[in-house]
């Protein structure tokens, strides 16, 4: 076992995320992130425990997810010897983009990548800060395979797992940092 997983335990990286009741309403618990963000050690035993887990797939590319997998992704990114690629709302992205619609609970979503971000074959991890219902991170799967890269995982610093996205994620390597079942 690696020293950084020997080392790693969730309840101090826990410890440093706030809790903010009712936001973004009423009887929402949110998990607010950016006061560990802004703790130096812990955000390096984040980034280095998120790294451990895909040191040894031989990854190429880390994707991350508009707008806080641009934090996670180029640092796990760099620590694994790997190229970084965005995916993005529409119309943000300046070169010809592949496209992806997906379902949210009330409507639906869109996400894009470059059509040349990934080139067949290419091993890639879809890194994130949350895994939710898991449909954001499904459509990220999905524009990956579209552009023939092989998806050998997706990393989530927090995992809201009362929710199940997991299910969503079926057949994929889920790896979360930090679990929350309420």
């Amino acid at each position: 076992m690696s020293q950084v997983k020997r080392a790693f335990q969730q309840e101090p990286l826990k410890r440093l995320i706030r809790e903010v009741p009712d936001f973004p309403k009423p009887g929402i618990l949110f998990y607010d992130i950016t006061t560990l963000l802004k703790d130096k050690t812990g955000f390096a035993m984040l980034i280095d425990a998120l790294a451990e887990h895909y040191i040894e797939k031989d990854v190429d590319l880390v994707i991350g997810i508009e707008a806080r997998g641009f934090i996670f992704g180029p640092a796990v990114a760099h620590r694994l010897n790997a190229g970084f690629v965005p995916i993005r709302k529409p119309g943000k992205l300046p070169a010809a983009t592949q496209r992806v619609t997906y379902d949210l609970e009330y409507g639906s979503d869109s996400l894009e990548i470059h059509r040349d971000a990934i080139q067949p074959g290419q091993r890639v991890i879809v890194v994130d800060d949350l895994l939710a219902t898991g449909g954001t991170s499904g459509a990220c799967v999905e524009l990956a395979r579209s552009l023939r890269g092989e998806v050998v995982g997706l990393g989530f610093a927090v995992e809201l797992s009362f929710l199940n996205g997991r299910n969503r994620l079926a057949g994929c390597d889920v790896f979360s940092l930090l679990q929350y079942d309420k």
